[in-house]
């Protein structure tokens, strides 16, 4: 692990300082991109195809973002690149919105959101990087509760406060005409003050954690490097990854450990706003924003912090495989929404509420244990960005066949919209997470030390 240097040890400031605040800032593009783009390009007219497509492609530096980690760590500090990418970003924000007024909208806003994309992803590296490098195993495990709370907390912001804030200010402009031209003008006016709100919020984050956030450690390499000397430290980093102990079934456990998540997370939000003939819950977007949004979300949160002082008291070794349990068993709730289509608005958020604590408290064991068990070594930060982008591509390959598995099932069981034999289904693909969990090997303690009888 890098140390940090002289002077940050001595101005040593609390972690509870600047750990809620940057992974706010981390969580809040990631959650803008991934669904309330989707909702903005809906209102603004543009094909469900296109929607689909592009907004999922958008996201792939997420998946991609090990292959450029190891040069974040031969220039400049781990703080320089958080503050660049919250400021690229807020900026991003704001031209997205100038852009929303465009003939062309759509394909500048694809593309500028692409940029804000890649600034995210770099940004997600050298966070977690300070993270790390500041902070030790124990209190790497105290504070993991906070900081997958305020990642989600910033959807809660977005999912939730935004969406139902431009859901709020269409109603507004259209002033009760619901023609085309009416609800469009409309669309544009309320996403434009969206996108100017993020704006101005990755700025400020930006600004604060210019005088609050630790550096994160010098960077490794003072010398100047050629781009084939960069290259060869790129290769040595990937095959040290590899050349890990476990390695193999540490990718698998992983990938699997999200495996049915990776089917839900694109499903649910349909399945809410389908209309109840087509077996939804037909939802409106303030509900949708209300319940999954924010109640959803806030369980998450709460999940989130007490599953840190969970696994803080009593080890990840011994509480991996129940985390995996309370993360997985509770899909079954949509399952039995899809069955029996509820109608009461309590019960129907109540089951979200739930669903999302357990999502929120199983999600922490395996962050914590990517950061102890996967990326310790030299290249710490590397290895954990090499971790976190092999569990966004087992995420994103489920959810890319989502879609098109619920209409099969659908076609197949001769149900309206698939959704009820598809939730079944998740629950089937829960059990490789149940079986790879328990027999997961483990290398280290929780202080870092090895287990007898491992090795780096």
């Amino acid at each position: 692990m890098e140390q940090t240097n002289v002077t940050e040890t001595k101005k040593h400031r609390s972690p509870i300082t600047w750990v809620p605040t940057a992974y706010f800032a981390m969580g809040l593009p990631f959650v803008v991109l991934n669904m309330v783009t989707v909702l903005m390009f809906k209102g603004l007219n543009v094909e469900d195809k296109l929607i689909t497509f592009w907004t999922s492609l958008i996201l792939l530096p997420w998946t991609l973002k090990p292959l450029w980690s190891p040069f974040l760590e031969l220039f400049k500090t781990k703080k320089f690149f958080v503050i660049a990418t919250q400021l690229i970003t807020g900026i991003t924000f704001g031209l997205v919105a100038f852009s929303l007024n465009l003939p062309n909208f759509f394909s500048i806003s694809i593309a500028l959101l692409a940029i804000i994309a890649f600034s995210g992803a770099t940004h997600d590296i050298v966070c977690d990087g300070v993270y790390m490098s500041e902070l030790s195993s124990s209190e790497q495990a105290k504070y993991i509760g906070w900081q997958g709370a305020f990642y989600n907390i910033a959807k809660i912001v977005a999912t939730g406060g935004l969406v139902y804030l431009a859901g709020f200010l269409i109603e507004k402009y259209t002033q009760g005409n619901s023609d085309t031209a009416s609800m469009l003008a409309a669309n544009q006016k309320a996403w434009i003050i969206i996108m100017a709100i993020l704006c101005s919020v990755m700025v400020l984050l930006g600004i604060y954690h210019l005088f609050m956030l630790p550096s994160g450690g010098q960077n490794k390499k003072k010398e100047q490097k050629s781009s084939k000397e960069v290259m060869k430290e790129l290769g040595n980093v990937l095959l040290d990854f590899f050349h890990k102990k476990h390695i193999t079934y540490y990718i698998f456990f992983i990938i699997l450990y999200r495996f049915a998540e990776g089917f839900v997370m694109k499903i649910v939000p349909l399945f809410l706003k389908a209309d109840r003939a087509a077996g939804g819950l037909g939802l409106s977007e303030k509900e949708i924003g209300l319940y999954y949004g924010s109640y959803g979300a806030a369980a998450f949160v709460l999940g989130s912090l007490l599953a840190g002082y969970y696994i803080s008291s009593r080890g990840l070794k011994k509480t991996l495989f129940s985390l995996c349990c309370i993360f997985n068993l509770p899909f079954i709730v949509y399952a039995l929404f899809s069955i029996f289509q509820p109608e009461s608005g309590l019960l129907i958020c109540s089951g979200i509420v739930f669903e999302y604590f357990g999502y929120g408290f199983g999600f922490v064991g395996l962050t914590l244990f990517m950061m102890q068990q996967v990326a310790p070594g030299k290249h710490q930060m590397a290895h954990y960005a090499f971790a976190s982008g092999i569990m966004n591509l087992g995420v994103m390959i489920p959810g890319m066949l989502s879609g098109w598995v619920c209409e099969v099932l659908g076609e197949y069981f001769n149900k309206p919209s698939g959704y009820e034999p598809f939730f079944i289904f998740v629950l089937v693909a829960t059990i490789p997470a149940f079986l790879i969990t328990y027999f997961v090997p483990f290398k280290y303690h929780a202080d870092g030390t090895l287990i007898e009888g491992e090795q780096e």
